[in-house]
């Protein structure tokens, strides 16, 4: 049954029904569970079922309404809307620097070790070109906050979102590396399966999350 078919608004404007949002394990708790409690605290006749992991969820297959979602968005038919950017840095520990040296150009960064997800492309950013990169390594974690501990650990480069490097920055215990080719900002994204109007409980997380990140910006199709 579609969305829009589901729900059921009080004459007052209350949301009610269910809204099922898949979120990353990363960002997640930190970031945008705020967001969905406020949202259950305005609407108490709303059922807000929230499930968090850094995989990729099949939204359709698996039943939910919508994802948030951050990073480059794969193509797909899913509809998205960006609601904010966050940004990375390439970074590793002054000891592995010492041993291995820091890379300058995106050709010395493949020499390197890096921790990283799977077998991902990278991306760094020379001017407005993006110079595309890919990267080796032997440590590879699909949750970014396992990535953090290895990069710490001095095991290799890392491209990490600066909200969870941020004092490991400011302490040294991580530095930058190639700040001449950074990598590009991150879209945070809402998701939803392909229709003619998204449901009003997504309209109405949708505004609630770019109010809180302050970055409105039209939908568009992936």
């Amino acid at each position: 049954m579609a969305d829009t078919a589901r729900e059921t608004i009080h004459p007052g404007g209350e949301l009610r029904g269910r809204l099922r949002v898949a979120m990353p394990l990363t960002f997640g708790p930190t970031h945008f569970a705020p967001v969905l409690a406020e949202m259950a605290r305005l609407h108490p006749q709303l059922h807000i079922h929230t499930s968090y992991s850094d995989r990729f969820v099949d939204l359709i297959a698996e039943g939910f309404d919508c994802a948030i979602r951050v990073g480059h968005l794969a193509d797909s038919n899913m509809l998205a809307r960006r609601i904010g950017w966050t940004c990375a840095k390439y970074v590793a520990t002054p000891d592995y620097i010492r041993k291995h040296g820091s890379p300058e150009t995106p050709e010395e960064f493949l020499t390197h070790e890096v921790v990283m997800q799977g077998t991902e492309t990278w991306l760094a950013m020379d001017g407005d070109k993006a110079v595309t990169l890919k990267p080796r390594g032997r440590f590879k974690a699909d949750n970014a906050v396992a990535l953090v501990a290895a990069a710490l650990a001095g095991i290799g480069l890392a491209g990490l979102p600066e909200e969870l490097i941020g004092g490991h920055l400011a302490s040294g215990a991580l530095v930058p590396v190639m700040t001449r080719y950074p990598p590009p900002k991150l879209g945070i994204y809402v998701v939803r399966p392909p229709g003619q109007h998204p449901a009003r409980k997504i309209r109405v997380l949708t505004e609630m999350l770019i109010e809180c990140f302050e970055e409105p910006s039209e939908s568009h199709e992936n």
